[in-house]
């Protein structure tokens, strides 16, 4: 797959384009209550009882709120399509149509009893971008293209196709007999044609804004998260094999107890990952007992591990660690302990040249911001190993996420809208060039 020239050189150039760089400090501000006004709207498609949303990709709410962003876009003046993978793509011409594209956007879809802000603010601040730029007559030198990607909370499909980055068992999900194959044609993609997603140009680069998800930036009262990168996600399947038996006749000395035994090495994994210096996290998320009677000690215990971290090599000896844990937990209560086969989605690190575009962007606000990493998975972990990427967190109130009580404020949406504006700006006047 054809990939920008901005992935294989190091130089960044900023050209001296008579206006260019005058547009990015001094283009137009972002309309921050129809920025709220749209997500309002967009949240009736899915709308719940708690006043959130199931905005579940393939559901039928999914298809009328891609609907309805369709509609927007075209008002917008973009020329829209869905590719294969059921990606709704607007462009907008740039004035040298030979030039690489640069892309930009989120998703729709939410999980089940979802909020209005995540993927939402990302989408609907490209569109801002979109409205902005029509205001003010302005033509890009590059081609824009605004995206929407499909199933980001599910699968990420639409991400992982468009950079073809279709593993065997997800292309099996979506090609065998199933709702997924179904929900993906009812949406205007094609199941037979997975393989065959491609952009429409080569891509310059891509830029995402996205709630934080967390509480770094309201906790330090920050504008602007600049993401570094977002963490590879490696969870394995443990077991704790130990031996079942009457919980009233046999003595507490001697027992085999393998929920006993998974207690303790649970808390030694959070004291490890705790003690250990950086900003990994592992967590044991899901557990259960067997046989799961109240009058019987229980024999097997299985549970999640999960740890996240940008650095893949942390990850690895993380996860060592804890099992040097296991075998000592292994001796102590005499039980098995066994870890199964992780999948390794790895770290995904934005491009250091788009992260100072961004920050150049916001302190031409005069806004604040901080290099963070992101905890959460986005479309922008499969476009960092296609194109440079970069991402812009907003700050979400009390870190809540993925849940009907996240918010981010109308302003808090409209600055990150309009770093994204200025960063597309930099990018247009941008190239880059061997040393």
């Amino acid at each position: 797959m054809a990939k920008s020239l901005f992935m294989s050189i190091a130089t960044l150039v900023i050209l001296n384009v008579t206006g260019l760089n005058l547009l990015a400090a001094d283009a137009p501000k972002a309309n921050a209550d129809r920025m709220e006004a749209r997500i309002i709207g967009l949240g009736e498609f899915g709308k719940n009882a708690d006043g959130g949303v199931d905005r579940v990709a393939f559901s039928d709410a999914d298809i009328a709120g891609r609907n309805h962003m369709i509609g927007l876009m075209k008002t917008a003046g973009l020329e829209v399509h869905v590719d294969y993978a059921g990606n709704i793509i607007g462009k907008r011409a740039g004035k040298n149509p030979a030039l690489a594209t640069i892309t930009f956007g989120s998703h729709i879809d939410s999980v089940p009893g979802g909020g209005n802000y995540d993927g939402d603010v990302g989408v609907m601040g490209a569109l801002e971008v979109v409205d902005l730029l029509n205001e003010a007559d302005i033509t890009t030198e590059h081609p824009l293209e605004m995206i929407i990607f499909t199933a980001e909370e599910s699968s990420m499909i639409g991400s992982r196709a468009f950079t073809g980055d279709l593993s065997k068992r997800t292309l099996d999900s979506f090609t065998s007999p199933g709702d997924r194959r179904d929900g993906l044609d009812r949406i205007g993609g094609d199941h037979t044609r997975l393989k065959e997603v491609r952009p429409t140009n080569p891509v310059h680069a891509f830029v995402e804004l996205h709630i934080e998800q967390g509480g770094i930036l309201e906790q330090k009262n920050l504008n602007i998260g600049i993401v570094e990168g977002i963490v590879g996600i490696s969870t394995w399947p443990v077991k704790v094999e130990g031996f079942a038996n009457h919980a009233g006749t046999t003595p507490m000395p001697g027992r085999r107890d393998a929920l006993v035994a998974a207690s303790k090495l649970i808390i030694a994994i959070n004291e490890r990952a705790t003690r250990m210096e950086g900003r990994q996290v592992a967590t044991v998320g899901r557990i259960e007992a067997f046989p799961g009677a109240s009058n019987v000690i229980p024999g097997t215990v299985e549970f999640s591990l999960q740890i996240r971290d940008l650095d893949a090599d942390k990850i690895q000896h993380l996860f060592e660690v804890i099992q040097q844990e296991a075998k000592m937990v292994e001796v102590e209560m005499d039980v098995k302990i066994s870890f199964g086969t992780s999948g390794v989605p790895a770290p995904a690190l934005t491009d250091i040249r788009l992260r100072n575009l961004i920050e150049q962007s916001a302190k031409d606000l005069g806004l604040t911001c901080q290099h963070m990493q992101s905890g959460a998975g986005h479309d922008a972990q499969h476009m960092a190993h296609f194109t440079p990427t970069g991402m812009i967190f907003v700050p979400s109130r009390g870190g809540i996420s993925h849940s009907p009580n996240e918010y981010t404020s109308p302003q808090d949406m409209a600055n990150g809208a309009d770093v994204l504006l200025r960063t597309i700006l930099k990018l247009d006047e941008t190239i880059f060039t061997e040393e």
